[in-house]
């Protein structure tokens, strides 16, 4: 009785399982390279906030910021990949806290000392202390995030400022003041650093846009409106809306509850994708 009809697979020739052998390792590696995408991204980040140190210590503090404003676009990037090809696991979660921790903690930092200090005033230590402090509360919040994961908290909010956001606000700030930055009237610098060093270690609730990057309805219309309105910005007026997105979303804590009761006269697909 043929082999088909007794219910029993037919011997595999070595053919067959030459071509199952390549089929597997296809399947298998096209899982493994779309595992990586989301590092390459969070690799990329570090190496642009690796970048922004050594440029800042050179005094090129435009450029600076520039690389840091690349690390926040793939740093936003990467959690979108992972989560479009479902490659989200504790180690990305690590790699991009490590690439986070330089990128928006120690290269915000040192570009905002190397503006400050002259290298030979009384007012240098006080800059070390408020540098420190943002390098101390960006690795806080960093430490906070991954070990307090709660599957049922709200995905729509952070709580602490990021600090990618927390970097906007230096950034923007080296944008529009930069050469008011240096010299001896600068103490005020002291304040951008030290105001959103603190926001990150605090309990405030800051909005997260995951929902634009992601949409749930599979339709992006708040992401690509969103795009085009900042391309348009960042190309007429690219200081004044640069400051804008970092100062306003630094104050968003308070001025939501201001603003709230406008949100009635916004269409219900708008508020939708902004919900």
């Amino acid at each position: 009785m043929p082999s088909s009809a007794s219910g029993q697979r037919p011997p595999q020739t070595r053919r067959t399982a030459t071509v199952e052998f390549v089929r597997g390792s296809v399947r298998g590696s096209r899982r493994r390279a779309l595992a990586t995408l989301p590092s390459l991204f969070t690799l990329a980040n570090m190496l642009c906030g690796f970048a922004a140190i050594l440029v800042s210590i050179r005094g090129q503090y435009t450029l600076a910021a520039v690389l840091i404003g690349l690390s926040v676009l793939f740093d936003i990037t990467d959690g979108a990949v992972a989560r479009l090809v479902g490659a989200v696991t504790p180690f990305g979660l690590q790699f991009d806290s490590l690439a986070d921790l330089v990128s928006f903690g120690l290269a915000p930092a040192l570009l905002a000392f190397t503006l400050f200090s002259e290298g030979r005033d009384e007012w240098d230590p006080l800059g070390w202390v408020v540098c420190f402090l943002w390098v101390a509360c960006a690795a806080i919040r960093l430490a906070r995030f991954n070990t307090t994961i709660d599957p049922t908290a709200d995905k729509r909010y952070f709580i602490g400022m990021p600090s990618p956001g927390a970097a906007g606000v230096v950034l923007a700030s080296v944008f529009a003041f930069g050469d008011a930055m240096q010299g001896r009237d600068r103490l005020w610098v002291l304040l951008v650093v030290a105001l959103p060093a603190v926001l990150m270690v605090t309990n405030i609730r800051f909005r997260s846009f995951r929902s634009l990057v992601s949409p749930k309805s599979g339709r992006p219309y708040g992401l690509i409106a969103a795009a085009v309105l900042l391309v348009i910005g960042l190309a007429l007026w690219p200081v004044v809306t640069f400051c804008l997105l970092a100062y306003g979303y630094l104050f968003a804590p308070v001025l939501v509850p201001v603003v709230a009761p406008l949100a009635r006269l916004l269409p219900p697909r708008l508020k939708e994708v902004l919900s």
